[in-house]
């Protein structure tokens, strides 16, 4: 057996125990830990929006301000996602630790059950010929391959000096 670090295939991939975190779970919880983003955005887009009404209307003193306006939000989402970074990033690093603890355990977890259905497949394989030879047993056939090879090789030298087979 190999020690590749590729994940086992199994029938347990679609299980959805092995996996922690799902995408909006994820967004809530970035939200949460960083709810100024969200807001430098909305901001930046209301204030383009606010920007190409007064184009449309013609009111350019507006159209100045809120372009005016967005740089300020953008740079204040910036300066956010800047100064989150710095404040979560023990925090950040401490869970993706904690992700790869957890993905770890999981893999492994992965991995028994994967072998426990191995074995479990094993086991019934080494029933079910268990239940074939003695089905031939008491069917008074071959009791091993190598009578069934030579039986076969006797088959073959008569076919052969017969002539009807040819190589």
């Amino acid at each position: 057996m190999s020690n590749s670090s590729g994940p086992l295939p199994s029938s347990f991939d679609g299980n959805e125990d092995f996996y922690q975190e799902n995408r909006w779970q994820k967004l809530s919880r970035r939200l949460k830990e960083e709810p100024l983003v969200p807001l430098g955005c909305a901001l930046t887009c209301y204030a383009l929006y606010r920007a190409t009404t007064s184009i449309r209307r013609g009111d350019h003193n507006q159209a100045n301000r809120m372009f005016r306006a967005r740089i300020y939000a953008q740079g204040f989402t910036l300066l956010a996602l800047a100064v989150g970074s710095f404040y979560y990033g023990k925090e950040r690093e401490k869970r993706k630790e904690f992700q790869g603890m957890v993905a770890e355990k999981k893999a492994l977890e992965k991995r028994e059950a994967w072998i426990r259905e191995l074995e479990a497949r094993d086991q019934e394989e080494k029933e079910l010929r268990e239940k074939r030879k003695r089905a031939r047993e008491e069917s008074g056939m071959a009791k091993s391959v190598i009578e069934w090879g030579e039986r076969r090789g006797l088959l073959r030298r008569a076919i052969l000096d017969i002539g009807i087979w040819r190589r």
